[in-house]
């Protein structure tokens, strides 16, 4: 079932940066930008998680948390710009399951949300795992075996390796992959791509006849099951 997030953020810019990265993470989202909103969006949706700005007009985020926490245990993670030890210990003690301080990272932010909802029993703990034919592909530990020998392999790569044979005999074209492997705030050219491939490739050639790396020449790249 697909879990739905409240976001509670005043800025619109960062409240559409976050719906898109949460939807594209395969959540349902609704978008509150002020507390009033939040509570009244909060008690008729029942969301399995909020993410919860402090600095809110009408209500500010620890005044929500505190109302939500009266009648709930929904994970809550409290979003500020402010870095001062008392706000952090103030939103814990009201009741929030984690902070993040802005300016974020997505990727951090993502994070934070799968684990808060692994540790609250909202999320089920996913193995990111992939085997093949003498290849086995370990996001969880970020390791790279071939034909049974652990490969140093740099992160990117193997994000890269995972995400193609995660769907395999799928093309991917290289802008997809900018998007989908470097995040939609990467500001780098088509060519990182193939630079990644091509290194991929002289760790992964000749490995196995039944799985390959392969350009679709005009398109992009695949991993081929065969």
């Amino acid at each position: 079932m697909t879990k739905k997030v409240l976001i509670a953020e005043d800025d619109t810019n960062i409240a559409q940066l976050l719906q898109l990265y949460l939807e594209k993470e395969g959540f349902e989202t609704e978008i509150a930008v002020d507390g009033g909103k939040a509570l009244e969006l909060y008690h008729s949706n029942h969301p399995d998680l909020v993410l919860l700005d402090i600095m809110l007009p009408v209500m500010d985020g620890f005044s929500v948390c505190s109302a939500i926490r009266q009648s709930s245990k929904t994970p809550i993670i409290m979003l500020t710009a402010k870095g001062e030890t008392t706000d952090k210990v103030t939103g814990l003690e009201m009741g929030a399951d984690d902070y993040i301080v802005k300016p974020f990272e997505m990727k951090e932010l993502l994070a934070r949300v799968h684990a808060v909802m692994r540790r609250t029993g909202e999320e089920e703990e996913s193995s990111k795992k992939l085997r093949f034919a003498d290849l086995m592909i370990d996001l969880d530990s970020y390791e790279l075996e071939v034909t049974g020998n652990r490969i140093d392999t740099p992160p990117k790569e193997l994000e890269l390796l995972y995400h193609l044979a995660s769907s395999p005999n799928r093309v991917f074209t290289r802008n997809q992959l900018l998007d989908e492997v470097w995040g939609f705030d990467y500001f780098g050219d088509s060519r990182t791509v193939d630079v990644h491939i091509k290194r991929l490739r002289e760790k992964l050639e000749g490995v196995s006849e039944h799985w390959s790396l392969k350009t679709v020449w005009g398109v992009g790249y695949k991993f081929e099951l065969r």
